[in-house]
Formats: structure tokens, sequence, C-alpha cells
């Protein structure tokens, strides 16, 4: 498509300047920028990268308000348009050029549905999948070969099921949900009540409740508890291998990056961001708009728009503070030994 039509079609805001207007040309697709070839769209999100301005090969570029990037991109007859969001524009242009696969409504032969099953309209139902009984299935869904769907689930309007996943007994996941393969939402959480002889097993007879929007990376989990919920609020996002502890609550507009673990009973505010194999202890608080930098480990309370680093996790600054005198640490032990042995105070 032409760069004039792209930039028509973008769902550009309101703030966004469309300049260089006389060249417009032919895109075929989007790259990244140190990739790029001709008839491709990039984007750059600072000054930090004007360098490759001068030295992509793209024909476009989306460049934020920075009169700098823009006379470079103009200089070398480079197409572009500007915005305060370059990277938002970006993922709207790649949508334009890529859609995923979705396979046609219809349901394949092979597939194993109850009679019971309330299935809506225009549903694409692939090969080898088992819908149970007393299942509720929304309209437009698409669900991928071999998922397997326990009695009594129900599934919001156009919900989207990978291959291979499970969602099993008292699980309700909302509308516009991506659940990716391998992932099990509703499996039992982790019970067991010590006695004498061992453990005894505490049934998980509560609920997983997943609400609109919910994306749930590949072999990732989802434990229902024993009573309750466990509820992950809408908009939220899990990565890949993340582990939701049973009676946990994520809040709204969530991100929980690969190896993410909450036990059980985990409380998390609206728009918590936790990087990879972040820990949490069970019944932890975390405050909206905390931030949890990679394998931070979270016990307690965290108090609402804190950044937190390290094992136990502490405020970033005093994280960074610590993290300087650590490295000098074997320097420091040489010092107190010498002054040990100077005022004879032991070996």
């Amino acid at each position: 498509m032409k760069f004039s039509e792209l930039v028509a079609r973008l769902k550009a805001a309101e703030h966004s300047l469309i300049l260089n207007a006389a060249c417009d040309p032919h895109l075929t697709g989007v790259k990244p920028l140190e990739d790029a070839q001709a008839e491709t769209l990039s984007y750059i999100e600072g000054e930090k990268f004007a360098a490759q301005v001068n030295t992509t090969a793209a024909s476009a570029l989306i460049l934020p308000l920075d009169q700098a990037l823009q006379t470079q991109a103009t200089d070398r007859q480079i197409a572009w348009i500007a915005t305060r969001e370059p990277r938002l524009l970006f993922a709207q242009a790649i949508a334009l050029f890529y859609q995923p696969f979705r396979p046609a409504p219809g349901i394949h032969p092979t597939a194993v549905i109850d009679p019971s099953v309330q299935l809506g309209e225009n549903a694409a139902i692939g090969a080898h999948v088992v819908i149970q009984a007393g299942v509720i299935l929304g309209n437009n869904l698409c669900i991928h070969p071999n998922v397997v769907i326990y009695p009594g689930v129900t599934i919001g309007d156009r919900t989207l099921l990978h291959a291979n996943c499970v969602i099993q007994e008292r699980t309700q996941i909302g509308s516009d949900c991506v659940i990716h393969s391998g992932a099990v939402i509703g499996s039992e959480g982790f019970g067991f009540v010590p006695i004498p002889e061992g453990w005894l097993k505490m049934e998980q007879s509560g609920y997983v409740v997943l609400e609109d929007g919910v994306e749930v990376g590949c072999n990732s989990t989802i434990d229902r508890p024993a009573v309750g919920e466990t509820r992950i609020e809408r908009n939220t996002k899990l990565d890949n291998l993340v582990q939701i502890g049973h009676g946990s609550k994520v809040g709204k507009n969530c991100a929980l990056a690969a190896q993410v673990g909450l036990a059980g009973g985990a409380q998390l505010g609206d728009r918590v961001i936790l990087g990879g194999q972040v820990g949490v202890a069970n019944h932890s608080h975390i405050g909206d708009g905390v931030q949890a930098g990679a394998q931070a480990g979270i016990h307690g309370t965290v108090a609402p728009g804190t950044v937190v680093l390290g094992t136990p996790a502490v405020p970033y600054k005093l994280y960074l503070k610590a993290s300087a005198i650590y490295s000098r640490l074997p320097e420091m032990h040489r010092a107190l030994k010498q002054i040990q042995k100077q005022l004879g105070l032991g070996q």
C-alpha cells in the first residue's frame, strides 16, 4: 500500500503530524530499524537512535515529535509521520500488514461436543476438541485443535483458545480473551493439610474468573482455590510460564512477564508490572502502579506506585545504593580485618 494510504488507515491521535507529503513510497511490510529494507516501514522512539536515521534503508518512518529527526528523514527523502507515541503507532501499522491465522467458522468432524453445550454463532472449532457437559460458549469463538474444556465452563464472545490449552471446571472466561497453547486455566490449587500420616488433600471447590480482554501466555497456569475465587481482572496480560496461585487476585491492566509466580492469596492492584521471574509470597499485597524488576522477591505489602528490585524486594534507590556497596565488600572486609588486627580485636 502507499504510505499515504497507510497513514489514513492508522488510528493516529489528533496530536500526530504528517509531513513530507511529497514523498509517498509503496510499502510492502514493516521491519525493525536495523533490518529495514526499501518499501518497508520502521519507527524510532527517541534521539538516541538519531544515527540510524542516516543509515536505515526504510522507505518510511514513524518518528517522535523531534524536529532534528524529522529534518534528517526529510533530507534523506524518507517519508515519515511524527507522533508522541511512535511505538503505539507502529503496533497499529503492524496490524495492517499482518493478521494472525484464524480458521473459518465451522466445527471439525472429529470434535467431541456434549449435546448440552450452548454454542454461540460463528464458532470455529478445530480437530479433536473436547467440550464437556454444561459449557456455555459465546459468539465468534475460535477454538484450535486439541483444546479440552471441562464441564460447566463459560466463555465469552470472540475469545481465542490456542491448540492444546485446557480449561478446567469452575472457570469463567470473559470476552476478547486469548489463552495460548499449553496453558491450564482452573487447575487445582496446591492445597494440602498436614496430618500425622503425611498430607490430607483439601479439595479445591472455588472458581477461576478471567475478565474481558485477559491474555494468558503459553504453559501458564491459573489455579482455583479451595473456596472463593482466583480472579484476573480486565485487560491484564500474562506472559509464558506464569503461575497464579489459588485465591490470588490480579487487578486491571497489569502485565506479568515470563516465569512470574504468585503464591496463594497474593493480591495485586491495578496497572502492576512484574518483570521476569518475580516471586510474590502468599498473601502479599501489591498496590496500584507498582513495578518490580526481574527476579525481585516480594513479601508483605508494597505501597502504591513503588518501584522495587532485589530479594527481598526494596525500593529501587535503596537497591542501587546497596548494589554499589556490594561490589566493594571484599575491599571493605580486608580493611575491617586490618583494623581489627591493629586494635587486637581478634583474628
